[in-house]
């Protein structure tokens, strides 16, 4: 994910050494803050989209469901009307939203994947910005405390004080982020006119099957 992959790289950006090129430590420092706190907000944008996403598969999956069982009542109706033919029509309608139904259950599984995976990224993202937050407020104090003693030598002091290295060197600077894969898809292979008409056959035998098996169940209730 794009995004993700901007997080990352601006995490990993060597922060000491941006710091001792800069001619305005906390300008800078300011700058980088505020680009981490935007991208904190974009990845949680993201997370309420996958969430939304989430949900309207959840519904579509839902909304076949009760086609299906639609479908299968006016089955039902038709054969108590002796009415073959139309229910053999609205099996096939019943069996092509069930299958719809299981394609759906493919992609909400790898949608809660991807949600799980964007939630717990935000959850360290949100932590490191905290982090970082603390200790960048902690090296503009110092730095402030460094000129306010003398301005003429700010530059060497910032170059040889090795506390400052110190606090500098943990500010960590890398989110380890798991990136969110997968992006529910659902294949569609066709194949050749010999392969479909099998496929026809079985669907054929299918519809069948499901016929007797739903005349023999109103029988028994008979």
């Amino acid at each position: 994910m794009a995004l993700l992959e901007r997080v990352a790289t601006l995490i990993r950006a060597n922060l000491n050494d941006m710091v001792d090129r800069a001619e305005n430590p906390e300008k800078l420092l300011k700058q980088i803050i505020l680009d981490m706190q935007n991208q904190f907000l974009q990845v949680k944008t993201q997370v309420a989209i996958a969430i939304a996403d989430l949900h309207l598969l959840e519904k579509k999956k839902k909304e076949n469901v009760d086609k299906e069982a639609e479908w299968m009542r006016k089955a039902e109706l038709a054969v108590d009307k002796k009415q073959d033919d139309l229910a053999r029509a609205a099996l096939d309608r019943a069996l092509g939203y069930k299958q719809f139904t299981a394609s759906f259950d493919e992609q909400i599984a790898d949608q809660r994947a991807q949600v799980e995976i964007l939630k717990q990224s935000l959850q360290k993202l949100d932590a490191k910005l905290a982090e970082a937050h603390a200790k960048a407020d902690l090296l503009i104090a110092q730095s402030r405390r460094a000129r306010s003693m003398d301005k003429a030598t700010t530059a060497q002091l910032a170059a040889d004080d090795r506390n400052k290295v110190a606090t500098l060197e943990r500010m960590k600077t890398r989110i380890q982020r798991d990136e969110a894969i997968g992006q529910a898809k659902v294949e569609v292979i066709a194949g050749d006119d010999i392969e479909h008409r099998l496929n026809m056959l079985e669907k054929d035998d299918q519809i069948d099957k499901m016929l007797t098996e739903l005349k023999e169940r109103k029988a028994l209730k008979a």
